[in-house]
């Protein structure tokens, strides 16, 4: 059985992990070097400013290994950073402003839902023509050329607040990616309400690719997506409202489809 992990200032704990860092990292010591006293305060102090994250766990102390080692995977947000929002395209064809607020304006997404499902029976709104709204959109400009080189370079998943019947017809014109999202409620051609497929989706399934062993990028531009930002290893802010950018200063905010390729396979 594996003895339990002892203080980081045992003196024999620092000298062993000290020479597993070196080991995974290239460094060359020489032996005579390791039971010097300054060694173990060099080593003890270095030790506590390494990343916590690039140790495997393995053998009796930890084994170091580079944290850029890991696979990447990169978490994107879907409307408004690949195809148009959805909600807006349905509101400019009804007139109906209200149905123009999106997750850019209201952080409560329940609250969100339930307006936009009470709107759309008090206005008899059907399906049918929701779907008819949603055929005639287009991935935003340059949006499929950026996810054909990014798929290219690494693995992608979509995870967006949509639901399944609205996605679709979008997936298909940027070639059906991965894409983790909700179901709305239909009876006799009408929306009557929606399943969340699980609460705080995004960020739960960003700290489960985390567990994995990967590295997670991650970009979204609205406020159901700061979790998964924040809990992604890189987290970018793509078209996002001034709003959003000035309470959220932590994450970078880019707007270019080059720039964003480049922030997350960097």
């Amino acid at each position: 059985m594996r003895p339990p992990r002892r203080n980081w200032r045992d003196g024999d704990v620092i000298v062993a992990a000290a020479l597993d860092l070196a080991a995974a990292t290239g460094v060359r010591i020489q032996a005579r070097a390791v039971t010097h006293p300054q060694f173990v305060a060099d080593a003890a102090a270095d030790l506590r400013n390494f990343p916590r994250d690039c140790w495997s766990g393995q053998g009796d102390y930890g084994r170091a290994v580079p944290s850029d080692d890991r696979q990447t995977m990169v978490a994107l947000d879907l409307e408004g950073v690949l195809v148009p929002e959805i909600w807006i395209a349905i509101a400019e064809h009804t007139g109906i402003d209200e149905l123009r607020r999106t997750t850019r304006d209201e952080p409560d997404y329940d609250r969100l839902m339930g307006g936009r499902v009470e709107l759309l029976e008090r206005h008899d709104l059907t399906m049918s023509l929701i779907a008819d709204v949603i055929a005639s959109l287009q991935p935003l400009d340059g949006a499929a050329e950026f996810l054909h080189a990014l798929r290219s370079r690494t693995q992608v998943v979509i995870l967006s607040d949509t639901f399944e019947q609205f996605a679709a017809p979008l997936m298909a014109q940027l070639e059906w990616p991965t894409l983790l999202c909700h179901r709305l409620v239909v009876a006799d051609d009408r929306v009557i309400g929606y399943r969340l497929r699980l609460a705080d989706h995004k960020r739960l399934a960003v700290e489960a690719i985390r567990s994995l062993n990967y590295r997670v990028a991650a970009a979204g531009d609205s406020y159901n997506d700061t979790a998964m930002l924040q809990a992604a290893d890189t987290g970018v802010l793509f078209r996002a409202p001034d709003h959003v950018i000035e309470e959220f200063p932590q994450f970078p905010a880019l707007f270019a489809y080059d720039e964003l390729l480049t922030a997350l396979t960097h």
